[in-house]
């Protein structure tokens, strides 16, 4: 597994969504600025766990579903129906 280049590609799509970029979040006596929540990605030497998610091992196939979405430069496949917009 490279994961340099998936740093860089994780990288590149927190630009694509805004990183670091407040949105704006209307409440009932106006609105305020506010960053979106990050979903962490920890990888490990032998798995992964994203969010506040299990362990995943790199041998299971949704495991190398989600790492290569993102060498493909992609949002996780998995991610789609929580965030529709990007995550």
């Amino acid at each position: 597994i490279d994961f340099d280049f998936i740093l860089e590609n994780i990288k590149d799509l927190n630009l694509l969504v805004g990183e670091g970029i407040s949105q704006i979040e209307h409440t009932p006596r106006g609105a305020r600025l506010r960053q979106p929540d990050p979903l962490p990605l920890t990888l490990y030497q032998n798995g992964i766990v994203m969010g506040n998610g299990a362990f995943r091992p790199y041998r299971h196939p949704a495991t190398q579903q989600c790492l290569q979405d993102i060498m493909d430069g992609y949002f996780p496949s998995e991610l789609q129906a929580r965030y529709p917009d990007g995550v």
